[in-house]
This record gives structure tokens, C-alpha cells and sequence, in this order.
């Protein structure tokens, strides 16, 4: 009797460890997570019938993303490669702008600036550019920290095009009263550039590209820095990302700060953290909108799910509770938009057949 009620508290502790309250597994411990070599084109696999899920409902998937004008796909379940497609002439080896998926990019470097001492996002911007940086009162100027860059709470005017000129930067809020999507958090790549006594690109390339294997390169477009890579790279900070900052035994991005970073970063688009998207809150907001929808940002989508979302449905699908990093580059799947779209909702719904 004592033989079997020791096997039955063993199965119940079992089932305990492996689901969590929601009923979800569990995100598998760091430990286990799988690193591809960063100066290798090396990537180990794992088959989704290995994973159990539902294979007559993956080529469903790749059809919509290829009629989605989609031009990669890539799905890893605990670090390794699940699924890699590539589509409408593209390849592993061809290269495609992140837009604003890579602002997350920005995000994660301004908490490794912050960590070797050279900023506070708690500061104000002007302590590191000076005065002028906008065309807001030096006194509204002053009120702007880098921390409201950062979670798209400014207050500066976001309807004057993608120009961030100082003529182009006007007052319209208090910072921290008014959330707007707005290209003016590139200036944190000016604040950490000035801080590191380097150039955005340089710091950004030993920092973090080179120490987890990515390429790729910062472009220029009309003022705004433009990150190009192919869709490995997307995947590898999506990797990093995911394993809490963490590159095999080094920690590259602050484990606490990425905590803040995909939280909700202020009281007003509660689906914003630091330039990351949040799912499963209450309510959100979008881009060139003051207007707030009520529910989830991506109905279709796990509710502990951050995601990189950038122009044309370039994307970084983050979630937690199933150990996957899903990414997607391509043209627009459903008309320009500058984040989420009607895209987001339809293909986690392909996903969610393929995988449950």
C-alpha cells in the first residue's frame, strides 16, 4: 500500500510540474533550451510528429502563407527548428527589412546600455542630447524621458511623417499622457550612441549581433535606421528573446529589464510594454489611432504571447507557454498596415490547427 500511495503522489507531482494553472505545459527549463552555433549555418530540427501535433494541417499553413504573400516562415519549439519555409522567390540566403518589428532591436540594447551604466531610461532624454532635440518648450522638452520613448508615450506630435528632425518633433501632451505610435523612439539610438562614445550600428553589432551569430545590417531609409537580415537572424534574437536574454551561459540582455520590457509600460494602450506588443489584455490601442478597442490584440493568439509586429506583417510571435518562437517575413498579407492586422488573427488560427 505504501509502494503504490508513494507512486500516486509521484504521478500527481508529476502532472503538477509539467501544466500550469491554465492548464498549458509549462515553458521548459532554460537549461534545456536549444542554441544554434553562432559561426555555423548548423541549426538542429525537431519533427512536429515527434511534438505530436497535427501534420495533415501543415501544408493548410504553408499554402495560406504563400497565397499571404509571405516570403519566409520559421517555427522553433525549444530552440530548435520545427518548421523553415521559404516562398515567392525567396531564400535563406536573401535579406528583408524587419520595419518596425525591429524597433524591438532598440529595446534591447538600450537595457544592455543601461546595464553597463552609460544611461538611465529613467532620465531624461535631453541629459544626453541637449536641449532642442524637438520643437516642444524646453520646460515639456525636459519632461520627456527615455523611458517614454520607449513606450510610445512622448507626448510629441506623431502625424507629421516619419522625419525626426527637431522641426518635426511638436508638443502636444505632457509626456506620459498620451500614447502614440511614433518613429521619434529611433532617437534612442541617438541616446546610445552618445552614451557609448560609438555609432548606433557599432554598438549594436558587439553587443548583440556578433554575440549571438546574427547578420544583417542597419540601413538608412528617409532618416529612419532600417534593420535588414535574413530570417534566421529574426529567429535567433526571437531565440534570445525567449530564453530571457540569455545566450547558452550568457546573460546579454537583463533578465529583469526584458521582464519590464514585455509588461505594460504605462496605464494607457495596456497591449504596449517597451516596444513590444502584448496579448491577452483587456483592451489596446493602434497605430495612428487615440481610439481604445476592448479585448485581446490577437484573439486567436496564447494569451501570455508578446510579438515584434513591423510594417507589412513582418513578425516575432513570442509565447511562453509553448516554448515556440514563430517568425514571418513577406509583402503585406492583408494591405499595408504598420503592426497588427487581420493577418495576425487568420494565420494563428492555420496555427493552432497545425499545432494542437
Amino acid at each position: 500500500m505504501k509502494l503504490h500511495s508513494l507512486f500516486i503522489l509521484g504521478l500527481i507531482s508529476l502532472l503538477t510540474i509539467s501544466c500550469s494553472k491554465d492548464g498549458e505545459p509549462n515553458p521548459i527549463p532554460e537549461e534545456n533550451l536549444y542554441f544554434p552555433p553562432i559561426n555555423s549555418d548548423t541549426w538542429e530540427t525537431i519533427s512536429p510528429t515527434d511534438l505530436g501535433w497535427n501534420t495533415n494541417e501543415l501544408q493548410p499553413l504553408l499554402d495560406y502563407l504563400e497565397e499571404k504573400n509571405s516570403k519566409s516562415f520559421i517555427m522553433l519549439y525549444n530552440g530548435k527548428i520545427v518548421v523553415e519555409h521559404y516562398m515567392n522567390d525567396h531564400s535563406d540566403a536573401k535579406i528583408w527589412y524587419w520595419a518596425s518589428a525591429g524597433k524591438t532591436l532598440t529595446t534591447a540594447l538600450s537595457g544592455i546600455a543601461q546595464e553597463e551604466g552609460l544611461l538611465n531610461i529613467d532620465s531624461k532624454v535631453s541629459d544626453y542630447l541637449g536641449n532642442g532635440w524637438t520643437s516642444a518648450p524646453i520646460e515639456k522638452e525636459d519632461l520627456i524621458s527615455c523611458k517614454n520613448l520607449l513606450s510610445m508615450n512622448s507626448g510629441l506630435d506623431d502625424s507629421r511623417g516619419d522625419d525626426v528632425s527637431p522641426e518635426n518633433l511638436d508638443y502636444v501632451a505632457d509626456a506620459g499622457t498620451r500614447w502614440a505610435y511614433h518613429n521619434v523612439y529611433v532617437k534612442m539610438q541617438d541616446v546610445i550612441a552618445t552614451a557609448s562614445n560609438l555609432t548606433w550600428s557599432q554598438y549594436f553589432n558587439t553587443k548583440l549581433r556578433d554575440k549571438i551569430g546574427m547578420t544583417g545590417n542597419w540601413v538608412d531609409i528617409g532618416g529612419l535606421s532600417v534593420y535588414w537580415s535574413n530570417t534566421r537572424s529574426m529567429a535567433k534574437f526571437g531565440l534570445l528573446i525567449s530564453a530571457k536574454g540569455k545566450w547558452e551561459n550568457t546573460q546579454i540582455i537583463p533578465e529583469n529589464y526584458l521582464n519590464d520590457a514585455t509588461t505594460t509600460s504605462q496605464n494607457i494602450n495596456l497591449a504596449y510594454g517597451y516596444l513590444w506588443w502584448l496579448n491577452g489584455k483587456q483592451s489596446y490601442h493602434l497605430p495612428q489611432s487615440q481610439l481604445q478597442f476592448n479585448g485581446t490584440l490577437i484573439p486567436n493568439a496564447p494569451s501570455d504571447m508578446y510579438a515584434a509586429l513591423g510594417k507589412n506583417d513582418q513578425k516575432i510571435y513570442v509565447i511562453p507557454s509553448k516554448n515556440l518562437v514563430i517568425v514571418r517575413m513577406g509583402d503585406a498579407g492583408d494591405g499595408e498596415n504598420f503592426a497588427v492586422s487581420n493577418f495576425d488573427n487568420d494565420l494563428w488560427g492555420k496555427i493552432n490547427a497545425f499545432i494542437n
